[in-house]
């Protein structure tokens, strides 16, 4: 009996696989086959988790906490991050408006579930993460995207995004340092869009994801310095996947208004239910503990970073900015549009992609996965020799194409 018997709901057929998942999958099965495939498609620190975080991990399961905790999380593991946030940043959460999640992922993805109506809109600057517009379509939402100029380092402009304003707009997501661009957002552009959530009373979702993966300060501008009034309005979501290189842990949070973390809750009730139990005794460490990983990340990605940049822009006919934080770079092909190689004939981002990985073994993402594509986006989170060799092959595809 063939399965397309089985009708599938309208929102599953509207919503695209992670291209990124998809990229890094195809990577794998070449390199499988013996391959010499660089990757530059993962989103996620080259480093192990640190020693004193596994070890509480390990501990956790050998005290027994292996059982079900809290759905939101242990209060522990709330009360350190209710601390991080005060230590950090001046803010003040108690614990219930803290709710701990399998990923920061999933807490985007409740909180939409929380907030959204058939036919609600959420602005969206883009380049975007690319989760976001299909979080909000399975929530019933639309996504409104708000088109950022590479001219003005992807910045946030306030009059641009208010001309996507409409009736049905209910909020906006804000990602600084962004995944895929690494550009951080201005305190002007941020105070233009609190002013402008003010006024129409939005929830401004903040992405904080990479906020200790920064070069050019300690932490970023927020929307909360910006604004400190709308913090009845804002929902921050956090976690340790990056800052601690935690990504298979699943440990992501949000702390937010009250009776909004309570709705959350409600949905991951019905959901996952809790996170893992031994997870969380090991982020609990990971925020308790000593807080120089990030700062040893950082010391290493900087040098590949700024090699990556220079070497891009090098390169005739390609722009790349310079990321102010993240671990990824974000250059402009768009010059090499409608060239071609024997069989290869580049019209897009995804050609262009395609044409890296099947002749120069380099996998990427294309951009138009973040709603931009004129872009690709690489990952320098691998080692100075990777990304030397990259840049050799990367360069003698363009020069191929004619």
């Amino acid at each position: 009996m063939s399965s397309e018997i089985i009708a599938l709901a309208d929102r599953v057929l509207r919503v695209a696989p992670s291209p990124t998942l998809a990229v890094n999958a195809k990577a794998k099965a070449l390199r499988a086959t013996g391959a010499d495939i660089l990757n530059f498609s993962v989103g996620e620190p080259d480093f192990s988790t640190p020693a004193h975080v596994c070890d509480a991990g390990k501990q956790a399961i050998d005290d027994g906490h292996t059982r079900y905790t809290p759905v939101p999380g242990i209060p522990e593991l709330r009360e350190a991050i209710c601390n991080r946030f005060k230590e950090d940043h001046g803010w003040a959460f108690t614990d219930d408006q803290i709710q701990v999640s399998c990923g920061g992922k999933h807490g985007l993805y409740n909180v939409f579930q929380a907030i959204l109506n058939p036919g609600d809109e959420v602005l969206i600057p883009a380049p975007y993460w690319v989760s976001y517009p299909p979080m909000v379509q399975l929530a019933g939402g639309v996504p409104v995207l708000v088109p950022l100029d590479e001219q003005n380092n992807f910045d946030l402009d306030g009059e641009t995004i208010a001309s996507y304003v409409t009736e049905k707009t209910r909020g906006i997501i804000l990602n600084s340092p962004s995944n895929p661009t690494g550009a951080i957002f201005s305190l002007k552009g941020l105070k233009e869009v609190a002013a402008l959530a003010l006024q129409h009373k939005w929830l401004v979702v903040s992405d904080d994801m990479y906020e200790t993966l920064t070069y050019n300060a300690d932490l970023p501008p927020h929307i909360l310095d910006a604004e400190p009034a709308l913090k009845d309005q804002t929902l921050i979501l956090n976690g340790v996947s990056k800052s601690f290189s935690m990504t298979g842990w699943r440990i992501g949070y949000s702390a937010g208004p009250l009776h909004l973390i309570k709705a959350m809750n409600k949905i991951q009730s019905q959901s996952t239910s809790n996170p893992s139990a031994p997870s969380q005794y090991a982020a609990l460490a990971a925020l308790e503990g000593p807080q120089d990983f990030p700062k040893l990340m950082k010391k290493a990605f900087l040098p590949r970073r700024d090699y990556f940049v220079n070497a891009l822009n090098t390169i005739d006919g390609v722009s790349c900015i310079m990321p102010g934080g993240a671990f990824y770079v974000f250059p402009n092909f768009s010059s090499y549009y409608g060239k071609a190689y024997y069989n290869h004939t580049i019209t897009d981002s995804v050609t262009l992609a395609d044409y890296f990985l099947d002749e120069a073994l380099v996998a990427s993402v294309p951009g138009v996965a973040f709603g931009a594509d004129d872009f690709v986006r690489f990952s320098f989170a691998t080692s100075m020799e990777v990304l030397e060799e990259g840049m050799r092959r990367i360069e003698k595809a363009l020069a191929a194409l004619r």
